[in-house]
């Protein structure tokens, strides 16, 4: 709903999501999970570009960044930065929070706590020179090898997303490498070498599994896709030469 407010292509949408985004705020203080706080606050700095000094929502966003920096500071040790004992899914979906939190607050903790926590996602998945999400059959757990299956589309998405606003907010064009980089698991960089997006249907696989590409293609899967997809397109608005970032030609093709 956030997002639609700050992007609404007319005013009955945004009028729309706007009512609804009002009905949701009294149920902002009971969310117990990490990964709801974070979508939420990631909504909250959406809305909060369509109205930027809306106090109220402010204060909410402070409210659900506190619960995030505890987890962070509670379960970090030497070797681990990280919000929890284990990662699970959507990993890349916390930091971003903290992120956005800090792009709408300037808050330096959320700075701080965001791109640590960044790098050391960066540092289990992308350690091979291709994207490896954490898998869903084992996920990772504390001084244990990472699950390398079930990789899911969802987890993709929220690493592409991550990277892009590291890089807004830093500019620094690594990020968009890594971005960049990420993307391609949906096109065939990946431990497998199998693409999950399939060109015919446009639709994407629900995972990468052991024995190769689960071919049901659920909304999920395809929505996350093409949230991606319109990332990097979105990041095309970046002022660079191309080339000089990566030299692989299908990702190239793919998107221009």
């Amino acid at each position: 709903m956030g997002y639609l407010i700050n992007n609404a292509p007319n005013n009955s949408y945004k009028e729309f999501a706007t009512e609804l985004f009002i009905k949701s705020i009294p149920h902002f203080s009971k969310l117990k999970h990490l990964r709801g706080v974070a979508n939420t606050m990631i909504g909250l700095s959406s809305f909060l570009k369509a109205h930027p000094y809306d106090e109220y929502i402010i204060e909410e966003l402070n409210k659900l960044a506190d619960p995030l920096k505890a987890a962070y500071h509670a379960h970090k040790e030497t070797g681990w930065n990280w919000f929890e004992e284990k990662m699970t899914y959507d990993n890349a979906i916390l930091p971003l929070a903290l992120l956005c939190h800090y792009e709408t607050t300037q808050n330096q903790d959320s700075l701080a706590i965001g791109l640590e926590s960044m790098e050391f996602l960066t540092s289990k998945t992308l350690d091979k020179g291709y994207l490896n999400p954490v898998g869903n059959d084992g996920w990772l757990f504390k001084a244990h090898e990472m699950a390398l299956y079930d990789q899911q589309a969802i987890e993709t998405m929220a690493i592409v997303l991550l990277y892009f606003k590291a890089y807004e907010i830093t500019h620094d064009l690594k990020y968009i490498r890594q971005m960049y980089l990420s993307y391609q698991w949906f096109l065939g960089e990946n431990s497998l070498r199998l693409p999950l997006y399939d060109y015919e249907t446009k639709g994407c696989g629900d995972g990468l599994q052991t024995s190769g590409v689960n071919r049901n293609q659920g909304a999920e899967s395809t929505l996350a896709y093409w949230i991606s997809h319109l990332v990097i397109l979105k990041s095309l608005e970046v002022e660079y030469e191309y080339s000089d970032l990566t030299d692989s030609k299908p990702v190239k093709e793919e998107v221009l």
